[in-house]
C-alpha cells in the first residue's frame, strides 16, 4: 500500500507538476488548495507526511501549521514547507521551524529533489 502525502498549495500547477513524480516514487497524493481543507484531509486520511505552500486564500501554510501541531491527531505527521517568497524565505524558514515544519524548500524546487527530501523524512 502506497505511502499518503497531502499537497497543500493553492497553484494547480504544482499539484500537476509533482503527482506523475510522486506516484512513480511509490506515492499516493492527496490534493489540497489551502489550509483549512488540509487540516480536515489530514485527520480524515491521516498522510504520512503533508507539503504545505505558505501563501494561500483562507487559511496560509503557517497557520494550518501551528493547527496541525496542536491536534493529537496529526502533531506527528512531518511537514515540509514550499514556498516561492523568496524575500520572506528567512523570516519564514524561522517562523516554519518553531512552529514544527521538519523542512523547508523554496521554489523552484525539482521533483528529485522534492522526492529526496520526503525520503530523508520517511523511513523506509
Amino acid at each position: 500500500m502506497p505511502k499518503k502525502i497531502l499537497l497543500v498549495d493553492d497553484d494547480m500547477l504544482m499539484h500537476m507538476l509533482y503527482r506523475p513524480h510522486l506516484e512513480r516514487a511509490g506515492f499516493e497524493l492527496i490534493s489540497v488548495k489551502n489550509g483549512r481543507e488540509a487540516l480536515e484531509t489530514a485527520v480524515r486520511e491521516a498522510p504520512c507526511l503533508i507539503l504545505m505552500d505558505i501563501m494561500m486564500p483562507e487559511t496560509d501554510g503557517l497557520t494550518a501549521l501551528r493547527e496541525l501541531k496542536k491536534d493529537d491527531a496529526t502533531k506527528s505527521i512531518p511537514v515540509i514547507i514550499i514556498t516561492a517568497n523568496l524575500g520572506a524565505a528567512a523570516t519564514s524558514r524561522k517562523e516554519s521551524a518553531s512552529s514544527g515544519a521538519a523542512s523547508f524548500l523554496t521554489k523552484p524546487l525539482s521533483p528529485a529533489q522534492l522526492i529526496d527530501e520526503i525520503r530523508r523524512l520517511l523511513p523506509a
